[in-house]
């Protein structure tokens, strides 16, 4: 746990909100001006420890779980912020690891499962989906309504690689059979969608190189470098319109690379000298910023290519990037700077 009580951080599909799960209840908080818009205590709640909004609607799933849960850690509750009051529950067998949210969908990950709901109403079990040991919960979906595929990403069965399902041909009565995707050799560590379905960014355990793979063709777009030394990744985030991606790790830097024009992003000056191998042929960041070292954060995109970074310490980031690979800080800033004692 981290020193404020935050057990996790999530941004929203639109990436303007976030979600603060915490010992002390759940908050949500806007991007841009940073506002608290939504705190829910103990009292109704009970300890958290993950949350997914639906949109900016008054939508949100919970999962119970810290020393002071109301509710068990293998039930998605969905919580009517409009009506004040929990609308829906879901039990499962096993501790749930993530939750997934679509206008019209409901994703929820085991350890070794993934199950696909029809949502809001009726909720009803579409789909399930036996995946190799998940123990992060790794499982990502395309969210925007006019998304040309409802590609939901898992991993798969062989180690390092990525399962695709099309949501929408399972609906239409088409086969359901998981297409492979061979993303990389070690286990996979992380994983984006981006909105409209069309790419996949993967990062195995070693967290020096980011894949992204067009997801109709299954081929590789683009192999993008974060560093040279192992790293824990903690997210990968496309920018809602495809162009540029950002990725945070337990190194204390926030990496932005470009994938429509990738001639912005960093080449090394060895780049020239095939027989140095694959290592200086990478593409290095366009930018990078800092934040506190070995401090989980999630990072996403703003508004005029600016960058958020929301840190397990409490703290917010932002900064924004040119074409030339410049980055300056536009905003620091506490969004969680009180921890009342009775809280632990």
């Amino acid at each position: 746990m981290a020193a404020k009580g935050i057990h996790s951080l999530r941004f929203n599909q639109d990436q303007g909100c976030f979600t603060c799960c915490m010992e002390s209840g759940l908050r949500i908080y806007n991007v841009d001006p940073l506002v608290e818009k939504a705190h829910f205590d103990n009292d109704l709640m009970g300890s958290i420890s993950m949350a997914e909004m639906l949109w900016r609607t008054n939508v949100i799933a919970v999962v119970g779980g810290g020393n002071r849960a109301k509710f068990a850690d293998n039930t998605v509750l969905i919580y009517d912020d409009l009506s004040k009051k929990f609308v829906m529950e879901v039990t499962f067998t096993s501790l749930i690891k993530a939750v997934r949210l679509r206008r019209d969908k409901m994703i929820v990950a085991l350890q070794r499962e993934i199950h696909v709901f029809s949502f809001p109403t009726p909720v009803r079990r579409l789909l399930t989906l036996e995946t190799r040991d998940n123990p992060t919960g790794l499982v990502e979906i395309a969210t925007f309504a006019t998304a040309q595929r409802q590609l939901l990403a898992f991993p798969g069965h062989k180690l390092g690689s990525v399962q695709l399902v099309d949501l929408g041909a399972t609906e239409a009565g088409s086969s359901s059979a998981p297409i492979t995707l061979s993303a990389h050799q070690g286990a996979l560590a992380c994983l984006a969608v981006n909105g409209n379905g069309t790419m996949i960014a993967t990062a195995s355990v070693q967290g020096t190189l980011i894949r992204v793979w067009d997801s109709v063709r299954r081929n590789l777009l683009v192999e993008l470098r974060r560093g040279a030394d192992p790293a824990t990744l903690y997210c990968i985030t496309f920018s809602r319109d495809s162009e540029f991606l950002c990725v945070s790790s337990d190194k204390g830097t926030v990496h932005i690379f470009a994938l429509k024009n990738t001639s912005l992003n960093r080449r090394s000056t060895f780049s020239n000298m095939g027989f140095l191998g694959n290592y200086v042929e990478s593409q290095w960041a366009l930018a990078t910023f800092t934040v506190p070292p070995e401090c989980a954060c999630v990072c996403a995109f703003g508004t005029h290519n600016s960058v958020i970074a929301v840190c397990m310490d409490g703290t917010f980031h932002k900064y924004v990037f040119t074409a030339e690979g410049n980055c300056n800080r536009q905003a620091f800033d506490v969004f969680l700077d009180v921890c009342d004692d009775d809280d632990f």
